[in-house]
């Protein structure tokens, strides 16, 4: 398939299957949502400055055309993202507006492939998987082996990515804390994932899997879902925006009367092509913290 040339995320669309299919994760939502604010009101988030956390990442590449079944070295670059993106350390964050240059924060995460399978044996960190699906849309498929794709592996354990062919002109989906544990994790299409192979611009830069992690870690769309200046994604250091921004918008981009900065279109959790995003803010930080601390707490080291 063509890269798509806007970028399209189905997180909210799985958010809304799973709100309608598990009244429970509905339910998970609100409970966690209420002690995440907590945690960041009564400042405890804010304080949480713990070491560095390496979270084992597992791979699952599911492929029906040679393309499709994308290298090692296409999935080792993608974790390189993710390691500069995630620390603060990537070379782009030097366009940020000047108005933000102090916002650049740094999530202090590392990301690393598994070098043991759920067994305990020895791995890559990286599972291959041939299938005789065309493509994968959000009813989480290619999460299952009976539908064609690979099974998750333990959930509070690994971060499950799955590379695939997307439907619907997506780029990537992630599922929410609170969700089923056997769906846990971040979907992305084949050709938006990494630097090298068959990665491709305009997304040919790793950012889709930084933005669905953020996802992953109970980010929201810094517009907040919502397209008439009432949306919010639960963050304060991120301005108030109307609607997503996609391509390469020209600073400042003034809406919701947020002049005269603008949206914060750079950020990671927004739609611009990837060479256009390139941070974190120190809000987005606390709240992936407190969700470290409290839905995802038993993931890392």
């Amino acid at each position: 398939m063509a890269t798509p040339k806007r970028r399209q995320c189905g997180t909210m669309v799985l958010h809304e299957k799973l709100s309608e299919r598990y009244p429970s994760y509905r339910r998970n939502q609100e409970r966690i949502e209420q002690g995440i604010r907590r945690s960041i009101l009564s400042g405890e988030a804010g304080r949480l400055e713990r070491k560095l956390l390496t979270i084992p990442v597992v791979v699952h590449v599911v492929w029906k055309k040679p393309d499709e079944n994308i290298s090692d070295a296409q999935v080792k670059s993608q974790i390189n993202v993710l390691n500069k993106d995630f620390r603060g350390t990537n070379p782009d964050k030097s366009k940020a507006p000047p108005v933000w240059t102090g916002l650049v924060a740094n999530a202090n995460l590392k990301f690393e492939l598994a070098k043991k399978d759920p067994a305990g044996q020895k791995s890559t960190g990286i599972t291959r998987t041939k299938t005789t699906r065309n493509s994968f849309g959000t009813a989480n498929d290619v999460k299952k082996t009976s539908k064609g794709g690979a099974d998750a592996w333990p959930s509070d354990k690994y971060l499950n990515l799955w590379v695939c062919n997307l439907a619907e002109n997506l780029l990537g989906y992630a599922q929410f804390p609170g969700g089923p544990a056997a769906t846990d994790g971040v979907v992305i299409l084949y050709t938006a994932f990494g630097t090298t192979g068959v990665a491709a611009a305009p997304f040919g830069l790793g950012r889709t899997a930084t933005h669905e992690i953020g996802h992953w870690l109970n980010l929201r769309h810094i517009w907040g879902d919502r397209n008439d200046c009432g949306g919010t994604d639960f963050v304060t250091d991120t301005p108030n925006a109307q609607l997503p921004n996609t391509g390469k918008p020209t600073f400042p981009h003034v809406t919701c009367n947020n002049g005269p900065n603008g949206d914060m279109f750079m950020n990671y959790m927004d739609y611009v092509d990837d060479d256009t995003m390139f941070m974190f803010t120190p809000g987005q930080v606390v709240r992936m913290n407190a969700t470290l601390a409290g839905p995802r707490k038993k993931i890392g080291r």
